[in-house]
């Protein structure tokens, strides 16, 4: 996780409310009207006890009777709006940014995506963007209004005697400024660790879920549970390492507060005292500085909260800023298939070299078949005909344009890719077949799956293709997934079939009928068939083997 300041932090968060700046504006402008009525209110009880006494005020009791009551009403109206406002503008761009991420997620996948828990990038997902409405609910705003209340208490108490606004301005400044960010530096690394472990435990409860089966076959589960209570306490303690922070926070707090009131009550009784103020002016401003806390506490509080917010902060800008292997191709070319050749291509996954000088041709309208032993590179030569990995030295073509100066959608358009880990979605069986082409009708659907020898196992289910496959397909077998992924292929209808494993999980009889569907269709279908069947490459027009990368 890349490290960034908190004001960096801060600046990249801020920098999103531009949309919405005029909403964030006008909250601000709301609040302040909210917490000047609140205040106010207190100060308007000064000028009652003043009138009681017979001083001489502005206010008449009546009067001061009259004008609480408005600013109450005012108060409740400001506070509500200003509330609606911040909560409007909170969760529309929690909206967007779920939109960038995803969006961020499509551009990194599959390259960036590969390998890393699913379970912390779910909790980034959710929980982690969900902690971003603090920032934007309840802390951009009330920055702002504190900022703005300061100046306007600072400026009436300095009305009543300048020395006694000058506290007042310590006072706000310290509660606002100092306090909060004592309290953040004390809080260590405790929010960075405390997201972290929590997607490092979503990413472990997921494992355990999907691997219950062979939990219980091993017997593992004494030592799973040994393992998951291990990483919940170790969360726990973090979180209660936090929960100090907060009451330390506002322990903090409130003995600065205190302080500052006692400070200023006897100030401003030495300055009675001695003559410099009235006793006017000496009630009012205790009152207004003891009544005028509520803005900058509300920013002291922060300290300890915001930091968890900032930190889920950063694990979202980790994703937006994260940059792809490849990059969407928009200003390339469009090209229709004529064919396909690999050429003194090498590829790494980090030091380890897959691919070294590898070079191969796919005739169109032919079937090409590779084989090789597990890891010798065959499944990474159909990602990088796919461009989910670019090649480090040597080039791919398709009718003899490099595939890294084709537009992404042509190049989709052009090749379809089955492996044999077929991915399912909660939904139908019809729509995860349509998902290859969304403009597609039953029959088209229907066929497809035929072709795929799917169809009469999908007409023996209870609502046959309008049944749900359940979370990941797992209602379905590994044969009828594979099935599934077979008929996305043949629905894509792409000139180029790029086949990995496609029949490992089926019996003879189903392999046969699919094979005969490649031999069956037009002469202008290119296939490229990985598969460790001798079975299946018996249809293939050349064979290719592969052996440490190379051709062989």
């Amino acid at each position: 996780m890349k490290k960034r300041s908190a004001i960096g932090i801060m600046s990249r968060m801020i920098g999103l409310v531009k949309p919405l700046a005029g909403f964030m504006c006008l909250a601000v402008v709301l609040g302040t009207c909210g917490f000047v009525c609140a205040e106010f209110i207190t100060v308007m009880g000064g000028y009652a006890i003043l009138d009681v006494l017979k001083f001489e005020t502005p206010f008449s009791l009546g009067g001061v009777f009259a004008a609480v009551i408005i600013l109450a009403v005012l108060r409740a109206a400001f506070r509500c709006t200003e509330q609606y406002l911040n909560h409007y503008i909170a969760f529309t761009l929690l909206a967007l940014i779920r939109d960038r991420v995803f969006k961020a997620l499509r551009r990194l996948c599959p390259a960036k995506l590969e390998g890393r828990d699913k379970g912390d990038l779910i909790s980034v997902i959710t929980s982690d963007i969900e902690l971003l409405e603090v920032f934007y609910a309840h802390t951009v705003s009330p920055v702002c209004i504190a900022a703005i209340m300061t100046v306007i208490m600072t400026v009436f108490i300095s009305v009543q005697n300048i020395v006694l606004g000058m506290i007042a301005l310590c006072a706000f400044l310290c509660v606002g400024v100092i306090v909060p960010i004592v309290i953040y530096k004390l809080s260590g690394t405790a929010a960075d660790d405390f997201r972290a472990q929590s997607g490092q435990l979503s990413a472990f409860v997921l494992e355990n879920l999907r691997g219950l089966d062979e939990t219980i076959q091993f017997g593992a589960g004494e030592r799973r549970l040994d393992d998951l209570k291990l990483r919940a306490n170790s969360l726990a303690d973090t979180q209660e390492k936090m929960s100090r922070n907060i009451g330390l926070n506002s322990a903090i707090t409130n003995c600065v507060i205190l302080v500052f009131d006692l400070v200023m009550l006897f100030t401003a009784i030495a300055m009675y005292n001695s003559g410099s103020v009235t006793f006017a002016e000496m009630l009012i401003s205790v009152i207004a500085l003891m009544s005028g806390f509520g803005p900058v506490v509300a920013l002291a509080n922060l300290g300890s909260v915001l930091q968890n917010t900032l930190a889920s902060g950063n694990r979202v800008l980790d994703i937006l800023d994260e940059t792809p292997v490849t990059d969407e191709v928009t200003d390339g070319s469009d090209v229709s298939f004529s064919g396909a050749k690999a050429e003194n291509v090498t590829f790494a996954y980090g030091d380890e070299t897959i691919l070294d000088d590898f070079t191969l041709g796919i005739g169109q309208g032919k079937i090409t078949g590779i084989v090789g032993r597990s890891g010798s590179g065959k499944s990474t030569f159909l990602k990088l005909l796919m461009r989910f990995w670019r090649t480090d030295s040597g080039r791919i073509t398709i009718s003899d344009t490099d595939i890294d100066r084709i537009n992404t959608s042509s190049l989709r358009d052009n090749e379809g890719y089955v492996t044999q880990d077929t991915q399912l979605f909660h939904e139908t069986v019809e729509y995860n077949v349509r998902i290859a082409k969304l403009d597609a009708t039953r029959d088209e659907v229907e066929e497809a799956c035929r072709k795929a020898s799917v169809h009469d196992f999908i007409m023996t289910l209870p609502n046959g293709y309008d049944t749900q496959v359940g979370e990941l397909g797992e209602t379905l077998s590994g044969g009828e997934r594979q099935r599934i992924g077979l008929a996305r292929a043949f629905l894509h209808n792409a000139p180029l079939m790029l086949l990995d494993e496609p029949t490992s999980n089926l019996d003879s009889l189903n392999e046969a009928v699919i094979l005969r569907s490649l031999l069956d269709k037009d002469s202008d279908k290119t296939v490229v068939l990985v598969s460790h069947r001798p079975s299946a490459m018996r249809i293939c027009d050349v064979t290719y083997s592969v052996e440490n990368g190379r051709m062989s």
